[in-house]
């Protein structure tokens, strides 16, 4: 039977439409989230470009190691004109050589109590980070060319920057935390530069490193170095952050120094034909 023009629906009527139609929505957002899924965002792939926030993490908590700007297990050894804004440290080695020529604006500790607590706080920072499996997000090989956002991201080999200039977007959260986890080690080749963008902080990027980790002529990285063997800093690398070296050595090498201002987020075009080996804040 046909109802007339002027007649309402029945409430039954209005109640099964509303039902069809919410159950229309739901479908509509888990298809986009299987989408997501299917995409790498969330099944622990590192895509070429992630632009969200995968699982927010907390600060890695350094205690005694942040008074250092450089921390070794064995030797500091340095050739050239480094220059170094901060404190450095040895400990339980006691050898230091190289400054001069190279320059520490900070104090030099050698072997004494705040170079062993530092290795203290460093093995407990690392383990601490080392640790982390709050959403990690699996990553391999070269980080180069890809655009990371914060999050926990976890090799189980080596990681590198080779191929291309890593940019990691805290997409303007400056309290965003970034944590690269690798069992093995962490390479920069020549040239190649971490790239800070939608106000992202050294401080808060952190290169959990379980072998050693080698920066690469004039290459430029962002942030603490935890690394459980040695740190190297080949001519012309700039490190905006910290080389903390638990059991093994921190080696610098240096040229003809050029004084360059600290790079922020937002000034990061740097000229790469600088610099002797820096560490800066």
């Amino acid at each position: 039977m046909l109802r007339s023009p002027g007649r309402l629906a029945p409430p039954f009527a209005v109640a099964a439409v509303a039902v069809l139609l919410l159950a229309a929505v739901v479908g509509m957002v888990a298809g986009a989230v299987n989408a997501q899924n299917s995409n790498g965002a969330s099944s622990g792939v590192a895509s070429s470009s992630v632009p969200s926030v995968t699982c927010g993490q907390a600060s890695v908590y350094l205690g005694a190691a942040a008074n250092f700007r450089i921390l070794a297990g064995t030797t500091i050894t340095n050739t050239g004109a480094t220059s170094v804004k901060g404190n450095i440290g040895v400990s339980p080695g006691s050898a230091i050589t190289g400054f001069p020529p190279g320059k520490v604006s900070g104090a030099i500790h050698v072997a004494d109590t705040a170079a062993a607590n530092a290795q203290l706080a460093l093995k407990n920072a690392y383990n601490t980070a080392m640790g982390r499996t709050n959403c990690p997000v699996a990553v391999a090989g070269n980080l180069g060319g890809q655009t990371l956002g914060p999050g926990l991201y976890k090799s189980t080999s080596s990681l590198s920057i080779s191929s291309g200039d890593l940019t990691l977007t805290a997409h303007g959260h400056s309290n965003a935390v970034f944590i690269f986890q690798m069992t093995s080690k962490f390479t920069t080749t020549s040239g190649r530069q971490v790239i800070l963008a939608g106000g992202a902080l050294a401080s808060h990027i952190y290169w959990v490193v379980g072998s050693s980790a080698t920066l690469g002529t004039t290459s430029v990285v962002y942030g603490n170095i935890l690394a459980h063997k040695s740190i190297s800093l080949a001519t012309g690398a700039v490190l905006h952050g910290r080389a903390l070296a638990h059991i093994g050595a921190v080696t610098l090498a240096g040229d003809t120094l050029a004084q360059v201002p600290y790079a922020t987020s937002s000034t990061m075009t740097t000229s790469r034909s600088l610099h002797a080996a820096m560490v800066v804040p």
